[in-house]
């Protein structure tokens, strides 16, 4: 996200689980995960100016759909930063937000547009909360809020909430493929064959391509099967990114949209023009993932 306090335009990336193990379950019905994410170059834009009321609007290729009303994230995080602030200081505005990423497609479109603006209004404002309070005000509106606030490389643990940054993780090549089909995340959950599954296994002590496309090879998502069930679709994306020679190709989140990695950033976008003359209909982005600091 930009870090200039003058900008007003905030970038909402897509978070890619690379691997997600399915590790509990507490008693309020929360799962506990534990995953590696990164966050890629492309997403979904805010743009946020004061105004004389406050105002929310959507555009792009994925604003079908998208609640205008206070059942959007992007209103509630507002709200909920404007509580905690206090009306005084949080004065009304302009919220544009650009849905470049499919709704429903396992890489915390909704989340991150929410995270975006939680960084972005506290910018604006001009408010005095430190990272960890954003996270407190986030993880009330979801459990991937606070990793989409961080939005590095990390492992994230608990119900997603306890994150571990990676330094020293390398930025990857990535191409991101959604067939057309939207995922119910709670369906996904429920149509889990168990819950307990071990934690992923310690990262190599050195990180490149080479060795993290290995260490993949180790872990798993623990949703995949219940989405392809669900979805069929997901299996078809995830063979179209084998098709298109991706050195390493799983589901994201709960899904549908699929990654590959790739070797280069051209060999990504090569793929992606293949994938995209195979599947017109698809949406298929070509990125890179954002470094460590």
């Amino acid at each position: 996200m930009e870090s200039e306090a003058r900008s007003r335009t905030w970038l909402a990336p897509a978070k890619i689980n690379l691997a997600l193990h399915v590790t509990g379950r507490r008693a309020d019905g929360y799962h506990l995960i534990d995953s590696l994410a990164v966050f890629s170059r492309f997403g979904d834009r805010l743009q946020i100016e004061l105004a004389e009321r406050d105002e929310f609007s959507v555009s792009g290729p994925f604003a079908a759909g998208v609640p205008l009303d206070g059942d959007n994230l992007v209103v509630k995080a507002r709200e909920a930063l404007r509580r905690e602030a206090g009306a005084q200081r949080t004065p009304p505005v302009a919220v544009r937000l650009e849905k470049n990423l499919p709704i429903a497609s396992g890489v915390g479109g909704g989340s991150g547009d929410a995270a975006a603006a939680l960084n972005g209004l506290s910018r604006l404002w001009g408010l005095d909360i430190e990272e960890a309070g954003l996270a407190r005000i986030g993880l009330t509106l979801g459990a991937d809020l606070p990793m989409c606030l961080k939005a590095k490389p990390l492992i994230a643990r608990g119900i997603g909430d306890e994150l571990s940054p990676l330094a020293g993780f390398p930025a990857l090549a990535l191409v991101l493929v959604n067939p057309g089909v939207a995922v119910s995340t709670p369906d996904v959950f429920k149509a889990l064959s168990r819950r307990d599954n071990e934690a992923l296994p310690p990262l190599p002590s050195r990180l490149d391509f080479h060795t993290i496309r290995n260490w993949l090879d180790t872990t798993r998502n623990d949703l995949e099967p219940a989405a392809r069930a669900i979805q069929p679709a997901v299996g078809e994306a995830l063979a179209a990114l084998k098709k298109a020679d991706a050195a390493f190709a799983r589901m994201s989140g709960s899904g549908a949209t699929c990654f590959g990695l790739f070797e280069t950033g051209n060999v990504a976008k090569r793929a992606a023009i293949d994938i995209r003359g195979r599947h017109p209909d698809w949406f298929v982005a070509a990125t890179r993932s954002m470094e460590a600091d």
